[in-house]
């Protein structure tokens, strides 16, 4: 008597066959790509990698940024601190104490806050170029109105004490005509009112001659009192120029240096104890 496989169990027994052997290369293609990461990321040792950091933060100590704003620097470089620090921590072969832990936040809490101060001191400096632009207008226009000021002053004295010379002229011509009017001996009446003409022309041309001279000296006065008042307000204006002036300075020179050279020295010298606390 014999006995025939069924069709159905002989597909069977090939798909399971197939299924067992995929199973199988999968833990090859894993060991494989296990092997390949190892490969891409060797281990250091804790010289090398203290090494690393080191020369990354002197690097970052000695930067020193390009253009103002400074500020539109500090992010990018705490970030890249940050990863250069970190970067040693995470090294599998540094061992990283609680001290070093402490030591390094603080030194990370400085430097943020020394970075805030510098970028709100840029701040200040950055409304102190548009004031020191408002005080090179004022200047200008102190300028302008003093001219403006003085050649109203000079045109209104010229007319003034041309006027009074006109009249100071007209009356000496009278009083030289009123002099050379012949009087017969016997008109004491006509005589009597020539000597009195004679006498009002000589009190009005010492009259308009006193007051042509006072008026000058009014003159004069003004435009001394205009000139002062002009030197103070020209010279209030030019101190606060040099004043602005010398706080822009501080545009073109990075004030955050001294800030981050100490905290790359600080975490130098936190890497080097480290490295000697833990050294063989």
């Amino acid at each position: 008597m014999s006995f025939r496989q069924q069709p159905g169990r002989r597909g069977s027994s090939r798909q399971f066959s197939k299924a067992s052997n995929d199973k199988k290369t999968k833990p090859k293609k894993t060991r494989q790509s296990a092997k390949y990461l190892q490969e891409e990321t060797p281990q250091v040792s804790p010289q090398e990698a203290a090494q690393r950091a080191l020369s990354g933060i002197g690097r970052l100590g000695s930067q020193i940024f390009a253009l103002s704003p400074f500020s539109n620097y500090f992010d990018d470089w705490l970030i890249n601190l940050r990863q250069i620090v970190g970067e040693f921590e995470s090294n599998s072969a540094i061992s990283v104490d609680e001290q070093f832990q402490k030591t390094r936040t603080q030194i990370f809490l400085d430097v943020t806050e020394a970075l805030a101060q510098s970028k709100l001191a840029e701040s200040t400096l950055s409304a102190e170029a548009r004031a020191l632009a408002d005080n090179n207008y004022r200047i200008v226009e102190a300028d302008k109105m003093y001219a403006e000021k003085t050649r109203e002053l000079s045109n209104h004295r010229n007319s003034e004490i041309t006027r009074l010379t006109n009249s100071v002229r007209q009356l000496e011509d009278d009083l030289d005509a009123q002099q050379n009017v012949k009087v017969k001996f016997y008109q004491f009446s006509e005589k009597k009112r020539v000597q009195e003409k004679l006498d009002q022309l000589t009190k009005d041309l010492s009259a308009a001659k006193i007051k042509s001279e006072v008026t000058l000296q009014t003159f004069v006065a003004e435009q001394e009192k205009l000139h002062d008042d002009y030197e103070k307000h020209k010279q209030e204006l030019n101190k606060e120029s040099d004043r602005l002036h010398q706080e822009l300075e501080k545009l073109e020179t990075d004030t955050s240096l001294p800030a981050r050279q100490t905290a790359c020295n600080a975490l130098t010298d936190a890497i080097n104890e480290l490295m000697k606390q833990t050294a063989p």
